[in-house]
């Protein structure tokens, strides 16, 4: 009588049941390495006498615990079958694992993730089969560390009660990705629902996902004064194609793309600096790209200030106002020769007042509406010709 294979499911749940290492609490020998496995599946319960391939029934080992179980009788059946019980109380202390920051928690997910990214754009993504299923159970491992992780430190996510808004929201969804993929069998990938959601890898800063600008110029600059103030500031380029700032981490500097939604989110949320929106961001780097895209060069007053600017010696400063009223311009008490230029141009003209204008004469100042910013633009772009 043949033996019945154990089935793909059973393997998964034993797979990520071992995190990686031999059953044996005295052993522990890691069982995934570089020039292939060395896993071995033991019954309990000899498969001769109960031809029982249940969960319950097999352990993984490595071949020398295999060897001694098996052929040496050198441990029990209950000892083995308590080694199981171990092992659970192992990944249940695993999970009260919590961090004190989310950059902690980053450091600890973010070489996880990209073993993960890795192992499925190599093998799954070029179909290469054969590889993708002795790496898979690598992947099954690597989420139950995640999931631990995750589920204890979900406080260390920015949330919104609006879902699309809400990175806990994409970690409750890549927890259901990862409860699905240990239960679904390799062949069946495109039967999954609930898929790895890419936002994840832009949250934790491996690869951006392209998304809406959020709107608020004071939230971004107060995430630079606070990075400024640890070192971590490496500045900002808002006139370009995909605006960016740069972060110093670890020693390394990488680019945040200021469409890169969801790890904006979490860096607004990990430095509390969420801020009230009065001038939109949009409307500033439409500004910034303009003055660029002239030949123009300009640098920020203060790092932590991107509404005021210098051109050619000239400070401008940008507002954004439905009607910038004379007592809007008094309170900012602008430098004599300054130029306040009013980025909300819906309602043209109108959007200074004829008070302010008077004002501004008194106080040497100018200002604009964006049709004239255009021009004062030009001009000061035509005379370095």
């Amino acid at each position: 009588m043949s033996r019945e294979e154990i089935s793909e499911i059973i393997k998964r749940r034993l797979y990520a049941e071992s995190m990686g290492r031999c059953m044996n609490p005295n052993c522990r020998c890691e069982l995934f390495r570089l020039n292939g496995d060395v896993i071995e599946k033991a019954h309990i319960d000899p498969y001769c006498k109960s031809a029982d391939n249940s969960f319950e029934n097999l352990v993984v080992l490595c071949p020398t615990c295999h060897t001694d179980f098996d052929k040496n009788a050198a441990f029990s059946p209950e000892e083995v079958l308590s080694w199981k019980r171990i092992r659970e109380q192992e990944i249940e202390r695993f999970f009260e694992i919590k961090f004190s920051s989310f950059e902690e928690l980053r450091n600890n997910v973010v070489p996880i993730l990209m073993e993960n990214k890795t192992i499925f754009e190599q093998y799954y993504l070029n179909n290469n089969i054969k590889l993708w299923r002795e790496f898979e159970p690598t992947i099954l491992i690597n989420n139950r560390k995640l999931k631990a992780m995750l589920i204890n430190n979900r406080d260390l996510f920015q949330d919104n009660p609006e879902k699309e808004y809400s990175n806990v929201e994409y970690v409750n969804i890549f927890l259901q990705h990862i409860d699905e993929f240990e239960t679904t069998r390799g062949s069946d990938e495109k039967e999954r629902q609930v898929l790895f959601p890419e936002v994840i890898n832009s949250i934790f800063g491996i690869s951006p996902v392209k998304d809406h600008l959020m709107p608020s110029t004071e939230s971004l600059e107060a995430l630079i004064s606070l990075l400024n103030d640890q070192g971590k500031y490496g500045g900002i380029k808002l006139e370009a194609s995909s605006p960016y700032i740069n972060l110093y981490n670890n020693g390394t500097m990488r680019k945040v793309f200021l469409d890169d939604t969801p790890q904006l989110r979490q860096l607004y949320f990990d430095y509390n600096c969420f801020r009230k929106c009065k001038v939109r961001l949009e409307s500033l780097i439409f500004a910034m790209r303009f003055i660029h895209s002239r030949g123009l060069s300009y640098y920020y007053v203060y790092n932590n200030n991107l509404r005021e600017i210098v051109i050619k010696g000239i400070k401008i400063i940008f507002v954004y106002e439905y009607c910038l009223s004379n007592m809007m311009l008094r309170m900012m008490c602008p430098e004599k020769d300054s130029i306040i230029v009013n980025l909300h141009n819906w309602n043209g003209k109108s959007c200074i007042s004829n008070e302010a204008y008077e004002t501004a004469e008194r106080m040497g100042v100018t200002l604009l509406t964006m049709d004239d910013f255009y021009e004062f633009v030009e001009n000061t772009a035509a005379r370095l010709d």
